[in-house]
């Protein structure tokens, strides 16, 4: 341990809150590249709302004998990025940048592809694999913001957790269909 104090002192730290306070959450101790990361978040944003709507366009389109308990599933996820897609935007917000929900360009800003499938099986696949591109990229974005932005890092590692349970989810549901 070191003789310096872990805390800057109050009357310092009182100064500094007072300064830019129009900065809003965004005080003098946030060391990343703010620009970075709401660039950074936005493609996760993207990510998020390609992956909403290929889930719900698996949800209305899932058909067969075993459709039912891959749709519900397909709707359970879409609600779930949808969420995730909410605290992508309110993070950006909170970094003083503007989520983009626009639609032109956003197949180039995402990470995952919207691939619709034929079958339930492909649809089932190619969830897995948008979610598996989402594990990976998540993974690497919450690495690189380590300490210099945690708020933004606890926000991809929630999103992160739940991008594993549906993979988890997919896998199953694609391991318990009967081979076409």
């Amino acid at each position: 341990m070191t003789d310096k104090p872990f805390l800057t002192d109050v009357k310092t730290l009182r100064e500094r809150a007072r300064r830019h306070i129009e900065e809003g959450a965004v005080t003098e101790g946030y060391t990343a590249d703010r620009e970075n990361v709401i660039n950074i978040l936005n493609e996760a944003l993207a990510t998020e709302i390609v992956c909403n709507l290929r889930y719900k366009s698996h949800y209305f389109r899932a058909d067969g004998i075993n459709a039912s308990v891959a749709a519900q599933e397909f709707l359970e996820h879409a609600d779930q990025e949808a969420q995730h897609a909410d605290w992508l935007a309110e993070r950006i917000v909170q970094l003083g940048g503007k989520p983009n929900f626009s639609p032109e360009g956003l197949l180039t800003r995402s990470h995952a592809e919207f691939v619709e499938g034929e079958s339930l099986r492909e649809m089932i696949k190619e969830n897995l694999i948008a979610e598996r591109i989402a594990i990976d990229s998540y993974r690497e974005i919450a690495k690189y913001l380590g300490s210099e932005d945690p708020t933004s890092r606890r926000v991809l590692e929630e999103i992160l957790a739940q991008e594993e349970e549906h993979a988890e989810d997919m896998a199953g549901l694609l391991k318990d269909l009967p081979a076409e």
